[in-house]
């Protein structure tokens, strides 16, 4: 990709490479081991312009998302609790009722939409993710199986009409073509209706050196300020955002057509601190470069020191962060016996590229490993919680990010 996802421009500065990966949620099964597995570049550039932080190469979304997609939205506690608490917010916040659409791009199996549901408001699901649809579909959240597009919006808009809200959590990064998606957001929204997106922060990836939150789904690394100038072509604004802790720090912004609401002191807010940090200078950003080489050569170090005293370890849970982290660190089935899982979809399969079996998360405690790699280190207070046990029999958890430490 030689322009901005965003602005357009050629200004595109090259600062971090994570080599070549295949992608991150292509878990194979037994019988898929000596077919060609493909890898593609994993590399980011800042646009000097309007300061999006992108991926510099595109896989197809077809390749991504329509052959047996693995990933269900998060079925942890905390995951749970984030999309209820999302669900009422928004309905207290807009005053949604029964007479109010609420449409969910890449719903995924439903888990918000069931909440907006829950909290007396009709919903529709969008993803493109045949597999992922049924299992929405068995939750009784209606879904269409396609991308959101004109043929899509078209549908709904035959069958149910504008929506008050569109929500897109963890989708609106993975969009290639955003200058499409608009006009289609857009048509489908009522008057005063609002889009509302959450994504990690990109202040939040600096900080605390998240590289392994990079991988091909994620295609833009989203800040207030390219989002302001982005908006702006489409006649929208940001109105409000509001920061979370959930996937090691995102923010969830609310858009409508400019005019139609106040604007948050938040918004002006967020842009003097992402000013003041500097996230935009290069100086900045080869410094994390600096820091994630860092960090893979100590890990490393860390779980090759341990193997050679003879330790076992295993990882646990198997996000697609964690794939990008095994894949950039090499570490493969020679470090970690096995990846433990609690998802149906993932558990029996291999990781992409570095092929380390996944099991059940039975196995920690049945074979009771030395150690515990915790890949989605995001939910490392809840895993450890649940694990407690592994830990009183000895057991010890390594958490890989923002540096490595044994707990």
């Amino acid at each position: 990709m030689y322009t901005c996802r965003m602005c357009r421009s050629r200004n595109l500065y090259l600062f971090l490479d994570l080599g070549f990966s295949p992608p991150a949620d292509q878990f194979r099964r037994k019988e898929q081991m000596k077919e060609q597995e493909i890898y593609y570049p994993l590399e980011i550039k800042m646009c000097d312009d309007c300061g999006l932080a992108q991926l510099t190469y595109v896989v197809s979304p077809e390749t991504l998302y329509r052959n047996d997609y693995p990933y269900e939205s998060s079925i942890t506690k905390t995951g749970h609790a984030h999309w209820d608490s999302f669900a009422k917010e928004v309905v207290g916040k807009f005053g949604l009722g029964k007479q109010d659409l609420v449409v969910d791009i890449g719903s995924n199996v439903g888990v918000l939409l069931e909440a907006f549901k829950n909290s007396g408001v009709s919903v529709q699901g969008v993803d493109p993710a045949a597999n992922i649809v049924m299992l929405a579909q068995k939750r009784g959240i209606d879904t269409i199986c396609d991308f959101f597009n004109a043929e899509s919006v078209d549908k709904i808009l035959e069958d149910k009409g504008k929506a008050s809200v569109i929500t897109g959590t963890n989708v609106f990064a993975h969009i290639d073509d955003l200058h499409l998606l608009m006009p289609n957001i857009k048509r489908m929204l009522k008057k005063k209706g609002v889009f509302i997106f959450e994504a990690p922060y990109f202040v939040n990836l600096l900080k605390t050196i998240q590289y392994d939150t990079v991988y091909h789904e994620h295609l833009s690394y989203l800040s207030v300020k390219p989002l302001i100038s982005f908006l702006a072509q489409h006649n929208m604004e940001i109105i409000d955002i509001q920061l979370a802790d959930i996937h090691g720090g995102s923010f969830r912004v609310y858009v409508s057509d400019k005019g139609n609401y106040p604007v948050s002191g938040i918004v002006k807010n967020l842009l003097d601190e992402e000013n003041a940090m500097g996230i935009y200078s290069h100086a900045t950003l080869d410094k994390f470069s600096d820091q994630v080489k860092i960090n893979r050569a100590e890990l490393t170090w860390l779980l090759h020191s341990l193997k050679r005293e003879g330790k076992s370890i295993v990882g646990v849970s198997a996000p697609a962060k964690g794939m990008t982290l095994l894949n950039y660190c090499r570490i493969g089935p020679e470090i970690l016996d096995v990846v433990t899982e609690k998802s149906i979809l993932k558990i029996g399969r291999y990781t992409p590229g570095m092929h380390i079996p996944v099991v059940p998360d039975d196995y920690l405690l049945e074979k009771q490993p030395d150690y515990a790699l915790l890949l989605a280190w995001n939910f490392a207070e809840e895993i450890m919680k649940n694990l407690d046990e592994y830990r009183k029999l000895g057991g010890k958890f390594i958490i890989p990010i923002p540096m490595p430490k044994v707990v």
